[in-house]
This record gives C-alpha cells, structure tokens and sequence, in this order.
C-alpha cells in the first residue's frame, strides 16, 4: 500500500513557506521562493519541486545564502537594470528587478537585467514564462558550481548551465523551453540517487574518469554535457554571459567561494527581454500571427512543443493536487519543529 500524499497546491504553499520560515528565511523570501516549489510540483516537474525544499534549508543552514538579504536595485544604463541580491535566493531579486526590465523593454525594445550575489536552486523557466506572459520575449541563462566536464575532458569547469526562452502566444500558454547544457538536470541525478536507481552510462563519469550507472558516482565525479561539443560551447558561452559580462562569477568560483559547505550554487543570471513591438510598431501582431503558422506546421506532424507536458501537467494539477511521495514528505515535515 503506497504512502503517497496528495496534496493541493495550496497545501504545497503552504508546506513550502512554513519550511522556509523555519529554516530561517524572512517572510519576502520565503513567500518567493515557496512559488517556484509550487510550480515545479504544479507542472510535474519533481525535481524542481517539494524536493528542493531540503536544498533550500541545506543551503540556509550552511550559511550559503543570506536568509533576511534586502535586493537593491540600479540602473546601469538606460535599457539595462542591475539588482545586487546581498546574498539572498534569486527569486526575489528577480522579482524586485521584473517591473523594470519591463518597462525598460517597451521603452527601448530590449533590455537586460542582470542578477549579481544571488543563490540559485530552481529552474529557470518561471522567468521567461512571466515576461512571456506579459507580451515580452525572453531568454535567460545562468552558470551554477563546476560540476560538468568540457566535451573532450573529465574534470569539472562548467555548471549545469541552463538556457531559457519564452515566446508570447495570442490566446495561449507561452512558447518555453528551458534546459541545462548538461546531459540531465543535477537534481535528476539526486533523485535517481535517492532511490537507489542507476541512471544512464553517458550522464557523467566517475571521479576517475570512468563513465558510470552509479548516480552517487556521478555526483562525486562529473557530469557531461548534452550533445557533446554543441552542448560544450552552449555551456562556456552561459558561464560568459552570466558570470564575466555581468562582473559575476564562473561556475569554478562559484564552487570555490561554496568552500565545501556543500550548498547551491552563488553568482549571476542574465535575463534579456524583447518588446516585440518595438521592433515591429504596429505590424507586431501580424508577424505573431507568422509565428503560430510555425508551431501548426510542428504540431501538424504529431511532434510536441516544448512545455507542453508542463501545461498538461498544469492542468491535471489544478483540478486533482499533487501526489508527493511519503518518504520525501516526512523528510520534509522533520525540517518544522514540531510536526516530526
């Protein structure tokens, strides 16, 4: 009989801000950082969930992130905005720097927000996937600690390294995709880790070099990177971007600076937003209307659109809750005195 808890998505709120405000977080933070929980287990995407409250409080009790930390906001230049997270997770100084990078993008038809001294856990696609839903195209990229090897190498230089883009659609969920340059997610290794699965010999290496099924391994060694060299240049040109473009650090530093305490990854995010009607004035919808042309002719074929088992997942959410597996919510409950 499975142990299983379903859940609501507001019972995950709720659980993910009570677990942040124990691990120390004030309440701006952890009412931030509990919605990215809330959409990772919202659109089926687990390893972006309810999981990363232990990553979270991990990185809180280490002394990693700056628990109370106030973002402070600037503008660099006319279309850029700088938001300096003192430490703290990224997701309220994303959110602080938003209306801005908005309206500097109608303004001016791009802009850039770049993210300095912020904590990352999650993924990326709940920024594009804002800025999309606001009218906006939108592509973000940030580096995380060297855990992945260069094509060609077995030792650690880049992160994960993700890449995010959102599309606006008249009538419809945005056009999103967001994945790491690495083979897998890191957090996808963890879970396989956690239980006791072996994953798939061309994840990464073990820390002899030897490709390896064994996740714990894997962690302890190098992950590779996805498509070989192409995923390899895409990974160098996100740690270049987000890391010395925005006077921030590279997934090397990044790890260095952790000293060994093991918490998640400290640096940058380059966030760049596009007005569409900036550069088309008026034409701006009829060229959308192009766009749509584009993504019949995909699906026409019976191929998928990126996030689309997301807004799937999404919906099924909505009406049914969530189901998080019972081991991984007592490990959760154990971090609220009290509850365990």
């Amino acid at each position: 009989m499975s142990d299983d808890v379903r859940m609501t998505l507001d019972d995950v709120r709720v659980l993910a801000r009570a677990v942040l405000r124990a691990a120390g977080l004030s309440a701006a933070h952890a009412d931030a950082v509990a919605e990215t929980m809330v959409a990772g287990e919202r659109d089926g995407c687990r390893s972006h969930g309810v999981y990363r409250l232990l990553v979270a409080a991990n990185s809180v009790a280490k002394g990693v992130v700056a628990p109370d930390a106030v973002p402070v906001v600037s503008e660099p230049a006319r279309a850029l905005v700088r938001v300096d997270g003192g430490g703290g997770f990224a997701q309220l100084a994303f959110e602080r720097g938003r209306p801005l990078l908005a309206e500097k993008a109608r303004a001016y038809g791009i802009a850039a927000l770049a993210l300095n001294n912020v904590v990352h856990f999650a993924a990326l696609w709940p920024e594009v996937e804002a800025l999309a839903e606001d009218g906006l195209v939108a592509i973000a990229v940030t580096p995380s600690h060297a855990w992945v090897a260069p094509a060609g190498g077995m030792q650690p230089v880049f992160g994960t390294n993700p890449i995010a883009f959102g599309w606006p659609r008249p009538g419809g969920h945005p056009f999103v995709f967001d994945f790491a340059t690495s083979a897998v997610a890191r957090g996808e290794i963890e879970l396989h880790r956690r239980a006791g699965k072996p994953v798939p010999d061309d994840w990464g290496y073990d820390a002899g070099g030897q490709p390896t099924t064994d996740a714990a391994a894997v962690l302890d060694g190098a992950m590779r990177t996805f498509g070989g060299h192409k995923g390899s240049a895409l990974a160098a040109m996100v740690e270049l971007l987000a890391g010395p473009l925005i006077g921030d650090m590279t997934s090397r530093e990044s790890i260095d600076a952790d000293a060994g305490r093991g918490g998640s990854p400290i640096g940058g995010e380059l966030i760049i937003a596009i007005d569409p009607a900036g550069f088309l004035g008026d034409a701006a919808a009829e060229h959308l209307a192009r766009a749509e042309v584009m993504f019949a002719a995909i699906e026409a074929q019976g191929a998928r659109l990126p996030s689309q088992r997301r807004y799937a997942a999404r919906e099924r959410s909505l009406a049914e809750g969530v189901v998080v597996p019972g081991a991984l919510h007592r490990e959760i409950l154990a971090l609220i005195p009290g509850e365990v």
